[in-house]
């Protein structure tokens, strides 16, 4: 992903983690390397997802998140419990 994940791209972002849940693997890792801002519906977004594939015994890693989901995870600890960010 790369870019904002923001009320204009929310379709985008969606459809997307739609593609992301229908990879293979007992781990599905999600780049964020290139993603300048995810506001707190994108995050929820991310913990949907993550909670549909621990539900299926797999794992969404998501990678280099950037500083706003950080925010929004350090705001909201027990929501975004489901989403786990690669040390």
């Amino acid at each position: 992903m790369s870019g904002s994940c923001d009320l204009d791209t929310r379709q985008a972002l969606s459809s997307a983690l739609g593609v992301v849940a229908g990879m293979p693997g007992a781990v599905v890792h999600l780049d964020l390397s290139t993603v300048l801002f995810c506001d707190a519906a994108s995050v929820a977004a991310l913990v949907r997802a993550s909670a549909a594939l621990s539900g299926q015994g797999r794992r969404l890693l998501l990678h280099d998140p950037p500083y706003s989901l950080r925010m929004v995870v350090e705001m909201f600890p027990e929501e975004c419990a489901a989403l786990e960010v690669a040390a």
